[in-house]
């Protein structure tokens, strides 16, 4: 994937993704898609794009929106105090995280006990 990745629970017990603080922001975006069918919605629109069935595509969820184009996915967190509001990824490389969240989604709300 050329990035690395882990997965955690918080102290809620709700699953999280980490990923590099250069990526930060993709972890705020992929942990508000919280149903397969929701993720497969966001799959499909990914691919329409990568297929260039759509030039581009914008999802908002809360507070972050994903801007996506064939080459770059660029994710921009809306309220932040940050500097750096934005986080950029290979559209490519953003279906392939999306994919693995898919995977796990249904593992979020469950003890690993």
């Amino acid at each position: 994937m050329g990035y690395s990745f882990k997965f955690k629970r918080d102290p809620l017990g709700y699953l999280r993704i980490v990923l590099p603080t250069e990526l930060e922001y993709f972890s705020d975006f992929i942990e508000n898609i919280v149903s397969v069918e929701e993720a497969d919605e966001y799959l499909n629109i990914v691919q329409e794009v990568l297929d260039r069935s759509s030039q581009e595509y914008e999802i908002q969820l809360n507070t972050i929106i994903a801007y996506i184009k064939k080459d770059k996915t660029v994710v921009e967190h809306l309220y932040t105090e940050s500097e750096n509001d934005k986080n950029s990824l290979e559209t490519v490389k953003f279906k392939e995280l999306m994919l693995i969240w898919r995977d796990k989604i249904l593992q979020r709300y469950k003890s690993d006990d």
